[in-house]
């Protein structure tokens, strides 16, 4: 049965789409042929689709719906903050009470303790936002050519010209001619990717700590700025870092004056089991960047947590007269602020964290027993409500010959059968990351499902 819209039927709706949408992210020939799955409304950790049809999402939207879709706390806020204050911003020492509360509660909470909070409208923006601060943070202290920085191939931190640039897939780059003078990149961080297979995962480390290091001495530590990275890369493939690691890249970025931009979007508030990464893995970052989780993707917000020593040479820049030229219109936009506010209730009145971890525990060990033995399956892996399964190259090379990627049709499969996961970009890996509300039953039905469209997918070759 056909679930209604009040914005028409699904012919309507398809014909519009087809007319007037540019869909980013998307492969835009196969759109011109089958069009979008439509999604009408959600309740938890479901959504419905305009043919009536009810989904698992098992990417929470785009990692973001932490607290799952309908809620009526969200709602209400969103509701109460449009008739109090719909908008003001927050240039020329403006700002609002809602955003000043929020500022605040973010700073009692964040890893970096008595940092200040730049509010912005997306993940990339913060990036990028964070990107320019670095430099502006070097001029200020005399080190104008201080100014490169280390990126990881396979990391995603946005789709600004700066932060694509800085990304390491090929997507991003291909045909876009974005700038890259100023970005070095080193590999990613993930045991199963390792060159030499004897290696054990201190080997592992040490080579990758090694990598890292060498890079900053050849460019000369004098013209490294920073080291922009995700706690765990998602969108690059659930990348999970080997023991030792971040700690060994704190030392090194300590030892050459060289910050630590920590990306959290995908991870922040809570999906790792924690409330954020940078406490999972024991990581004080300068910068942190956090986005999705912040508001539970009702409404767009961004953050990032300045440390009180890069804040007090920004600052001391201000004596000549000068005014800090960098914000946007929405920044700590009041309607986002209390959607933020009322999304960070749930996740601790409901101790949504723990569940996170409790959840994600149950998932990684069905993964690890159910999922990794199947023939297909190069490997299984994950922190909290973060993972993923990587299909294994020798048998693509062996068995696949469809020209369609075996991710994008395992995911088709599974979004037939009932739950939504994600194949990543330039890779054959289907990410899992639901709402963190989700129960027991709910992913002992996305690993089901998951089973079933690995078997379908067996039968395709």
């Amino acid at each position: 049965m056909a679930a209604e819209s009040p914005y028409g039927s699904a012919d309507e709706l398809l014909r519009s789409d087809q007319e007037s949408y540019f869909h980013p992210f998307t492969d835009l020939r196969r759109h011109a042929q089958f069009g979008p799955h439509i999604v009408t409304s959600g309740q938890g950790v479901r959504l419905t689709d305009i043919d009536g049809k009810s989904h698992i999402d098992g990417l929470a939207g785009l990692w973001c719906v932490n607290v799952g879709y309908g809620r009526r706390e969200i709602a209400a806020a969103i509701a109460r903050q449009c008739e109090r204050l719909s908008f003001y911003h927050s240039f020329a020492s403006m700002g609002t009470d809602v955003a000043i509360s929020l500022a605040k509660r973010l700073a009692e909470i964040t890893p970096i303790r008595n940092s200040r909070v730049l509010f912005g409208n997306s993940g990339s923006d913060a990036n990028d936002a964070n990107l320019k601060l670095v430099r502006h943070y070097n001029i200020l202290r005399g080190k104008p050519e201080k100014r490169k920085v280390i990126v990881r191939r396979r990391a995603y931190h946005g789709s600004t010209v700066l932060t694509a640039a800085a990304s390491g897939l090929p997507t991003l780059h291909a045909k876009f001619d974005l700038p890259q003078e100023t970005f070095r990149r080193v590999s990613p961080a993930c045991y199963y990717w390792r060159a030499d297979k004897s290696w054990s995962e201190a080997d592992y480390a040490a080579h990758l700590l090694s990598e890292l290091e060498a890079t900053i001495l050849n460019e000369g530590a004098d013209t490294v700025a920073a080291f922009l990275a995700e706690p765990i890369s998602g969108a690059g493939g659930v990348l999970v870092p080997p023991d030792g690691y971040w700690q060994g890249v704190q030392d090194i970025l300590k030892r050459h004056d060289v910050l630590l931009l920590l990306d959290e979007v995908i991870t922040g508030f809570g999906r790792t089991g924690n409330m954020f990464a940078a406490e999972t893995y024991d990581i004080a970052p300068d910068i942190m960047t956090v986005a999705k989780g912040l508001t539970s993707g009702y409404v767009p917000m961004s953050a990032s947590f300045i440390s009180p020593h890069i804040w007090d040479v920004v600052a001391s820049g201000a004596a000549d007269g000068n005014v800090f030229g960098h914000g946007y219109t929405y920044s700590g936009h009041p309607v986002a602020a209390a959607a933020a506010h009322a999304s960070l209730d749930i996740i601790k009145n409901e101790a949504l964290v723990q569940n996170a971890a409790e959840q994600g525990a149950l998932l990684l060990h069905l993964l690890q027993t159910e999922v990794a033995p199947m023939q297909a399956v190069g490997d299984v892996r994950g922190v909290g409500l973060i993972a993923c399964v990587e299909l294994d190259p020798v048998w693509i090379d062996a068995k696949w010959s469809d020209t369609t990627s075996p991710a994008s049709v395992l995911a088709r499969v599974c979004m037939e059968n009932g739950v939504i996961l994600r194949p990543l970009m330039n890779s054959n890996i289907v990410a899992i990351a639901p709402p963190l509300v989700v129960t027991d039953a709910d992913i002992s039905d996305i690993v089901g499902v998951l089973i079933k469209g690995l078997k379908q997918l067996a039968k395709v070759v």
